[in-house]
């Protein structure tokens, strides 16, 4: 289940759906990126609807890890052409079925 909401997570990003993606959350879901921690279901979601730099993105996912207890995914975020913006890792840890911390890695 763990590896199917990492999956289902990338794609309520990039289909705009805010609605199935404050679904995958749970209550106090913590975000810790290179550049801010963002805290908080009701935060994380906004964030994704307004504040992000750029949401003409896609997420194209290379490998997952599953690793019972949480969720590793290798990947790139692509810009609107499709073009490589930045490769990241995300490592997922989760509350029930629900994701309870994102770690973003980029490079």
């Amino acid at each position: 289940m763990s590896e199917e909401t990492a999956r289902a997570y990338y794609e309520a990003i990039d289909a705009g759906d805010y609605d199935a993606f404050a679904d995958l959350l749970a209550p106090g879901t913590v975000h810790r990126r290179p550049d801010r921690t963002i805290e908080g279901r009701e935060t994380l979601v906004e964030f994704m609807q307004e504040g992000r730099p750029n949401k003409n993105t896609s997420h194209e996912t290379k490998r997952i890890y599953d690793g019972g207890e949480g969720v590793a995914v290798e990947g790139r975020l692509l810009d609107s052409d499709e073009e490589p913006m930045f490769e990241f890792v995300d490592t997922f840890s989760f509350e029930g079925e629900r994701i309870a911390e994102i770690r973003t890695y980029t490079r």
